[in-house]
């Protein structure tokens, strides 16, 4: 099974690292994985996109833009308003926000009511956890609890082992993630 995930953030957010995390955790599971940015204008808080490929056989895994994802995650709330942003999004799909707001109030901004969605407020668990809005550790704790696309245990690996350099680091990271993924709302 193939599963696509479209990461929308901004330059600072931590979208590249977040979707090469997923992409980790999951070939510790024996799956093969692929992740790869798509970048604009590469300066701090300019759009940016990534891409996650996931699949449980071995095969050659395109690096192309995913145009119909399994999975949306916004870590910026402010590009909701970009309709690139829902774009594509199977039916029956899943987007995974940071925002205070709820499933619904998602729905209703991007005119879609037949898709998943799950929320957090990652930006508050960043500053509570590493002091800084830098919340791809946490929106990736939202991402296993609403997807299941890979384990906790594993994302966490894949956590400390990129933060190794830095134990107060990696634990603050470790820490970002398993707050989001007790706090997150899947409606």
């Amino acid at each position: 099974m193939l599963v696509e995930i479209r990461w929308h953030g901004r330059g600072g957010q931590g979208a590249v690292t977040a979707s090469q995390l997923v992409a980790v955790a999951a070939i510790r599971e024996g799956k093969f994985a692929l992740a790869f940015p798509e970048f604009g204008a590469e300066r701090r808080g300019a759009p940016v996109k990534a891409y996650t490929r996931i699949t449980d056989e071995q095969a050659v895994v395109p690096r192309s833009p995913i145009v119909e994802p399994d999975i949306v995650v916004v870590l910026d709330p402010s590009l909701l308003a970009l309709p690139i942003v829902p774009q594509g999004l199977k039916k029956n799909g899943m987007m995974v926000v940071n925002t205070a707001k709820t499933p619904e109030d998602i729905r209703s901004t991007i005119g879609r009511s037949d898709i998943r969605v799950a929320v957090v407020n990652a930006t508050r668990i960043a500053m509570d956890t590493l002091g800084r809005p830098i919340v791809n550790t946490a929106i990736l704790g939202a991402l296993v609890r609403a997807s299941s696309v890979v384990g906790l245990d594993t994302l966490l690996e894949a956590v400390r082992e990129r933060f190794a350099a830095s134990e107060k680091l990696a634990s603050s990271n470790m820490e970002a993630v398993k707050r989001a993924y007790e706090e997150v709302v899947v409606g």
